[in-house]
């Protein structure tokens, strides 16, 4: 099923295959596309010889463009994991947000655009059960490889909405690492925890990608009180 109605564009991508036998969709992963313009971003998830594409991109405009039915497994994620599991995109839905990217000139997502996406990430969400906290961006399934979609990103605004998690620390937080030592010693701590809550430990720039989420205003890809407390509240938010 893809999505209907105003504003949604059909523009199928030859460039999906099929979902394997008992493996629902549980995640959803957003992306920026990273491409100069608009119209050069779809023309290549749509070019068979690019062999990359998403279940949906979404105009700076707003305008929702439909590439690949939902019940078919897009090619969007490439070499990824998240809590341990690997092909990502057999399990997943992508949709990438026009923006030019890091590469090109990155800016803010216009608020039409947001606004676009967080009602197809809840029409997304509501059909396949995707829990909040299972509503990823590009990087946290790929620090090594990938930024998007970024820092300028608006997760608190989409968190508002039920989309993703944003941290709320509280005073329980604080422990049991003692947040006034040097955190530079609780490097092998801080990388559990990344690891409890879904990241790939063993992929480089993992603390980052974790800030550029959640922390964007601390891109230093190292640890400090602020991150630790962020990462903490995430945890007991999910009980994990």
């Amino acid at each position: 099923m893809m999505r209907t109605g105003t504003g949604c564009i059909d523009r199928p991508s030859p460039n999906h295959g099929p979902r394997p036998e008992g493996v629902g969709v549980e995640l959803l992963i957003l992306h920026y596309t990273g491409m100069p313009t608009a119209e050069s971003a779809l023309s290549r998830l749509c070019d068979p010889a690019a062999q990359v594409s998403a279940h949906y991109t979404v105009d700076e405009d707003g305008a929702v463009h439909a590439h690949v039915p939902e019940d078919r497994r897009a090619w969007h994620a490439g070499l990824s994991s998240w809590r341990g599991r690997t092909d990502v995109n057999s399990r997943s839905i992508g949709i990438e947000i026009v923006n030019p990217g890091h590469e090109f000139g990155y800016r803010p997502f216009p608020a039409v655009q947001m606004a676009a996406v967080a009602d197809l990430c809840l029409d997304i969400m509501g059909r396949h059960g995707i829990a909040p906290a299972d509503v990823l961006g590009h990087s946290d399934i790929a620090p090594a490889r990938k930024e998007d979609p970024g820092e300028l990103f608006d997760w608190p605004g989409l968190a508002a909405r039920g989309i993703g998690l944003w941290p709320q620390p509280i005073a329980a937080d604080d422990s049991p690492i003692d947040l006034a030592v040097d955190l530079a010693e609780s490097a092998e701590d801080v990388a559990a925890l990344l690891g409890r809550y879904g990241y790939d430990t063993a992929e480089s720039r993992v603390l980052l990608s974790f800030q550029r989420h959640f922390h964007p205003e601390r891109l230093t890809g190292e640890p400090d009180p602020e991150t630790l407390r962020r990462l903490r509240a995430l945890l007991r938010m999910t009980g994990r």
